[in-house]
């Protein structure tokens, strides 16, 4: 036993290897004197209060759908219409785990987990949520010990205790390579991790597959003091050959999906997030870095997307700001009519996979 603790001691203080990727093209916008001088901003600000938005829904947002079926209006629901997934041939395959994180299979062979957090939230906010009892996600999908072996490599986009698990990175292990926007490395535990930090618009290499960080309209931290924004966020575009999929990170709605598209054309694969845009209190903040169903759509024909694969709704949501578990996905297909989107949309049930 001694000797396993010993050796247990010796891979947790192991040093991880740090790389960092700026090439001549990245976007830094970072605070350059005051108070908050080194930190980062988003790349279009707006005052609270006086930001427009391209659409909103004005009344019964949350009608009922004959696709979802639920236990309570709008709550522990399963959408259960045939899924009419376009016809792509991207070689990528989805699976949807619940809240931010996915796994994801590219043409290459590879598997990559974006935004993984094994359970509700990682500690100490997960201790706090059992302690209190105020927050409750029942069901999160699990992955198997053997599908995590296979992992060559994990994606992050912010440090938000519901998107960024100190617990489940050591339940992962060292063996994949781990890429995080600039900064975020400070946060990563000890034992030998393989970290490749990128700046917004910088690109790695992974076999075949070239993985960019885009920016996204949202904050970053951690701590309760002292590391406002110190950390940059953002969202990321995996491209294989002319292939490519977005995975949007938490992320209000501003001009820099169009951005994106003008850089990179449009998108095959989007994975957006639709929901904790709701709180009668502070609705003009939550709405500001959260997108809404109809900024989902807005943002999903300025990026030009072939399929948009929603995000953040479901049984095991926190329900952050959300009326109820599933009133987001409600909210996105009536918006979908209202405003004849016609972005396909490809609505999945933690846990289902689809292959595109």
């Amino acid at each position: 036993m001694l000797l396993i603790g010993v050796l247990l001691l010796c891979a947790c203080s192991t040093p991880n290897k740090v790389q960092r990727q700026v090439s001549k093209e990245a976007v830094l916008p970072q605070i350059t004197q005051g108070e908050h001088q080194g930190a980062y901003r988003n790349l279009y600000r707006t005052p609270l209060g006086q930001r427009q938005y391209p659409a909103h829904c004005e009344a019964n947002c949350y009608p009922a759908h004959k696709a979802v079926e639920c236990k309570t209006p709008g709550q522990d629901c399963r959408y259960t219409a045939a899924q009419q997934a376009p016809e792509l041939t991207t070689g990528f395959a989805v699976q949807w785990l619940g809240h931010a994180s996915f796994v994801i299979n590219t043409p290459d062979g590879q598997q990559l987990l974006l935004d993984p957090v094994f359970g509700q939230f990682d500690w100490p906010v997960r201790w706090v949520q059992w302690f209190a009892g105020i927050i409750k996600r029942p069901y999160t999908p699990t992955i198997s010990s053997t599908t995590l072996a296979e992992t060559d490599a994990v994606l992050y986009s912010h440090l938000h205790y519901d998107h960024f698990s100190q617990q489940s990175i050591e339940q992962i292990g060292n063996k994949p390579t781990y890429y995080l926007p600039l900064g975020m490395a400070d946060y990563m535990p000890k034992g030998g991790y393989h970290i490749i930090e990128q700046a917004w618009y910088s690109q790695s290499q992974q076999g075949e597959l070239s993985i960019h960080l885009v920016p996204a309209h949202h904050f970053n931290n951690r701590r309760l003091f002292n590391d406002d924004n110190k950390a940059l966020w953002g969202g990321w575009l995996l491209k294989h050959g002319e292939n490519t999929l977005f995975f949007a990170g938490d992320t209000g709605y501003s001009e820099h999906f169009k951005d994106i598209q003008q850089k990179y054309g449009d998108i095959d694969i989007c994975l957006l997030p639709i929901a904790s845009y709701h709180h009668e209190e502070h609705a003009d903040w939550y709405r500001y870095v959260h997108t809404t169903p109809e900024d989902a759509l807005v943002a999903a024909t300025e990026l030009g997307c072939k399929v948009m694969i929603p995000w953040g709704y479901g049984n095991g949501s926190w329900q952050m700001g959300d009326i109820s578990s599933h009133s987001p996905l409600l909210r996105l297909l009536h918006m979908q009519r209202q405003l004849n989107s016609q972005v396909p949309l490809l609505i999945l049930n933690e846990g289902d996979s689809v292959q595109l």
